[in-house]
């Protein structure tokens, strides 16, 4: 991947809709070449997704919560449960193993503190769990949809 590249890059993640004659002037090539160079970064799998990003209050989604989830015990059936669990529920738009005092940390986006209560009842019966701690977002301070290309 050289400079160009990261240019690309760097546009596409700001506007992935970007018209490919102003992305090619932008990064200085012409289209062809500008578009094969998206179709390998796409190939290669560096580019994964080409979406769109919505204003969560918009949609009624205001409320952002940080559900911690420890378990008892780290079996292969237990991680398919989980697994399936979590890609069934849309209200959930991030899941990662973590280290440290949980297992498990998800995102989950829901209209109210009350909705989410609800819905987390829903899934106490579902994941089988020593503790689960819940963190309300007051405010989101710093959201990038971009990341940086400083380490490639």
């Amino acid at each position: 991947m050289d400079l160009v590249d990261k240019k690309i890059l760097k546009e596409l993640q700001k506007n992935s809709s970007i018209p490919l004659s102003e992305l090619s002037r932008k990064v200085g090539l012409s289209n062809t070449p500008c578009w094969n160079r998206i179709k390998k970064l796409e190939e290669e799998k560096v580019i994964l997704l080409k979406t769109i990003i919505l204003d969560n209050k918009k949609i009624n989604l205001s409320t952002t919560i940080f559900l911690s989830i420890s378990i008892p015990n780290h079996t292969p059936e237990w991680l398919k449960n989980f697994e399936r669990v979590v890609n069934k529920y849309d209200e959930i738009i991030e899941v990662h193993r973590v280290a440290g005092s949980s297992d498990y940390q998800l995102k989950i986006l829901s209209p109210s503190i009350d909705e989410y209560d609800k819905f987390q009842q829903k899934i106490i019966k579902e994941i089988e769990c020593t503790n689960m701690n819940s963190q309300i977002s007051l405010e989101t301070i710093k959201k990038n949809n971009y990341y940086s290309l400083d380490y490639i």
